[in-house]
């Protein structure tokens, strides 16, 4: 039997915020899924082409997600999730501190409450998906590619 450890984290996530790491970079994601697939644990992270994330994922093939508790860190989501790394350096414009990963990719968020740690098994980009009933959240051709990351570790804030 498959057992996630705390779900409750994920309600937090996707109405304020997670922080998904990559090859050092860092950014927000405020949605995503999570659940079981092809008989693995499994986090879905939407990411958008334009993001550097998406290179760096690319890169790596691997990802973490990092939860903070409910009505923290709001300052850090703010920052992370409307600036680019390209353009920033977010760990020292904000003060956030890298832990480093337990199993799979470099670094977590140190201070969260909910860890996860992917390494990616897929990748479907939304395509020629008929966008109709959700054209309201891309104006743009900026579409998102569905990473299915197999989460090879999930642990609570005590990361010692």
């Amino acid at each position: 039997m498959i057992k996630f450890e705390d779900c409750d984290a994920m309600n937090s996530a996707f109405n304020t915020g997670a922080f998904v790491c990559s090859g050092g970079n860092v950014m927000v994601a405020s949605w995503g899924f999570i659940g079981t697939m092809w008989g693995k644990k499994v986090f879905v992270a939407p990411i958008r082409d334009s993001r550097y994330t998406k290179e760096k994922i690319d890169a790596t093939g691997e990802f973490t997600v990092s939860v903070p508790r409910a009505g923290e860190m709001k300052k850090e989501i703010a920052f992370c999730g409307s600036k680019s790394g390209r353009d920033y350096d977010k760990w020292k414009e904000t003060g956030m501190k890298k832990a480093p990963a337990r199993v799979a990719g470099e670094c977590v968020v140190d201070g969260c409450a909910r860890y996860y740690e992917c390494k990616v098994i897929g990748v479907v980009p939304m395509g020629a998906m008929d966008l109709a009933s959700v054209a309201k959240w891309y104006a743009t051709p900026d579409l998102h590619n569905f990473y299915f990351g197999e989460i090879v570790a999930e642990y609570d804030e005590n990361l010692g």
